[in-house]
């Protein structure tokens, strides 16, 4: 490393820090030197999520193994969590007390479910992160072998709950038939999936109500108790099990640390996805807004982000003209339905069929399959 070596530190192998590795590592630049921080040697691809829970993906088919990526990109791998940004002495502060320093910062840290309604954080799981509830998926599969486990609730009525509830609902059938758990869902909306167009929720909430799923909209969640969900109406529905899939809340220390965030404590970017306060400090995900272009907190946008995030990387390494990015209105989501069959929304247009899981399925497999490096033949 030269004096000249900007340093450019990575926090989060998130959805698009990923493209970032990849990008630099199919154009080496020998004036950065790049560092990943990430608690976990493994990055779960979001769009995948549902169709392993529903059994139909094995972990390795759904993650994406950091260290060899950030290896391939000539980059360091710190197996570690950041707690603290000082924006002044420019460094980050680790869990494990360490301190590193950056000449460039980029944000990629995710998000959780919004868990401030009293009782959620002491009896409901969070979505995420993905790889905590991981651990309590498989202590649910084993709670319902035993017939423990008897009804479970889903809070939130996005696109991501109903999915994750339908992925569920599907394995625990699949293995044990009419003896699986019951399942509810809660939603302060008026209808589900409030993103998608009418035809898109109306097939969703005819499909769980097939599916013997009680359907609660319009009714928030207020508390959550040991074995229990009360809704603001003073409802009390029994729960064995509270998943929380409501909407993102951010980290803490992001906010803490002076860069400048909107009131909910994410990142305000420019059209550049650069911090609009800091302009070392660039943030992608679910972790950050743009200002001029804010969109719905989601995987497919964070995708997106990768290419335009890693080439001004780039571009402030060389002190070059940044590019802007503007992202798309409209997106194209296929939902999952448990099985191998799923519905594509766009725009007003709705289709589904066994053909949009396939066309699913290709999509993300061969999303995954972009970060596994190539094999060099030994000389």
């Amino acid at each position: 490393m030269t004096a000249q070596t900007v340093r450019i530190l990575l926090v989060g192998g998130g959805h698009t820090h990923v493209e970032v590795l990849r990008r630099f590592a199919l154009k080496t630049d020998p004036a950065v030197a790049l560092t990943l921080v990430s608690p976990y040697a493994a990055t779960p691809y979001s769009g995948m999520l549902p169709g392993e829970v529903a059994g139909h993906y094995a972990s390795t088919e759904t993650h994406i193994a950091l260290p060899p990526l950030a290896e391939w990109a000539n980059a360091r791998f710190m197996p570690d969590r950041v707690v603290g940004l000082d924006l002044d002495a420019k460094t980050v502060v680790l869990a494990s007390g360490a301190i590193e320093p950056y000449d460039l910062l980029s944000l990629d840290i995710g998000s959780s479910p919004d868990m401030s309604v009293p009782g959620a954080r002491e009896y409901a799981i969070g979505v995420k992160p993905v790889e905590e509830f991981w651990k309590t998926w498989q202590s649910l599969q084993r709670a319902a072998a035993t017939n423990t486990q008897q009804t479970i609730a889903i809070v939130g009525g996005g696109a991501g709950g109903v999915e994750l509830l339908l992925a569920m609902q599907f394995r625990f059938r699949t293995t044990f038939g009419h003896g699986s758990p019951r399942f509810a869902l809660f939603t302060d909306q008026p209808h589900l999936l409030p993103q998608h167009p009418p035809a898109v929720r109306k097939r969703f909430h005819r499909l769980l109500v097939e599916r013997d799923v009680a359907v609660h909209v319009a009714s928030p969640v207020q508390a959550v108790e040991s074995r229990a969900v009360v809704t603001t109406s003073g409802e009390r529905v029994a729960a064995d099990c509270v998943v929380w899939a409501t909407s993102a809340a951010a980290q803490p220390w992001v906010a803490v640390s002076g860069l400048a965030c909107d009131t909910r404590g994410f990142a305000l970017l420019d059209a550049h996805l650069r911090s609009t306060s800091h302009p070392f400090v660039f943030a992608a995900g679910d972790c950050a807004t743009q200002v001029t272009h804010p969109r719905p907190k989601s995987g497919v946008f964070a995708v997106r982000q990768g290419p335009p995030l890693a080439a001004n990387l780039r571009h402030q390494a060389h002190a070059e003209p940044l590019e802007a990015f503007v992202p798309q209105k409209n997106h194209l989501a296929l939902i999952s339905t448990g099985g191998r069959h799923a519905v594509m929304s766009w725009g007003p247009f709705m289709l589904e069929g066994d053909w949009v899981w396939r066309w699913k399925d290709h999509i993300d497999r061969a999303f995954v399959t972009k970060f596994v490096p190539p094999i060099v033949p030994r000389q």
